[in-house]
């Protein structure tokens, strides 16, 4: 099975997290999904906070970024509600802190497509 992995932007929404450079909080975000590592998780990639190097990332289930698209969902590190008709907001917690992050609903939602295509690819033996 194929690795599916797509950029997309979103804005953060607290002001710990917020990049250095003037651009309205829009960051360059990872999201992530290998069926070999583990087929019902997906991985978020936020960039370090500040101006660190590298990334932070967060690995949960995919059923939990698509409910979060239609209602509140998640207890853990990751929760995830909709916000408006056209964006979700993503609530990444750990040790360093919470990180709260804007995102247009098309693009989640395209990734998540490309992750059932993906999963669901005959494995060549």
């Amino acid at each position: 099975m194929s690795v599916v992995e797509q950029y997309a932007r979103a804005h953060i929404l607290t002001d710990a997290d917020l990049p250095g450079q003037d651009d309205g909080g829009a960051i360059p975000v990872v999201l992530r999904y290998d069926p070999d590592r583990d087929p019902r998780s997906v991985c978020v990639a936020l960039p370090a906070r500040g101006r660190a190097p590298g990334s932070r990332e967060w690995s949960f289930p995919r059923d939990l970024l698509e409910q979060g698209l239609r209602a509140p969902a998640g207890t853990g590190e990751v929760r995830v509600w909709p916000c408006g008709r056209v964006q979700a907001v993503v609530e990444f917690h750990s040790a360093q802190g919470c990180s709260v992050v804007q995102f247009e609903t098309k693009p989640l939602i395209r990734f998540l497509r490309r992750t059932y295509t993906a999963a669901a690819q005959p494995v060549a033996h």
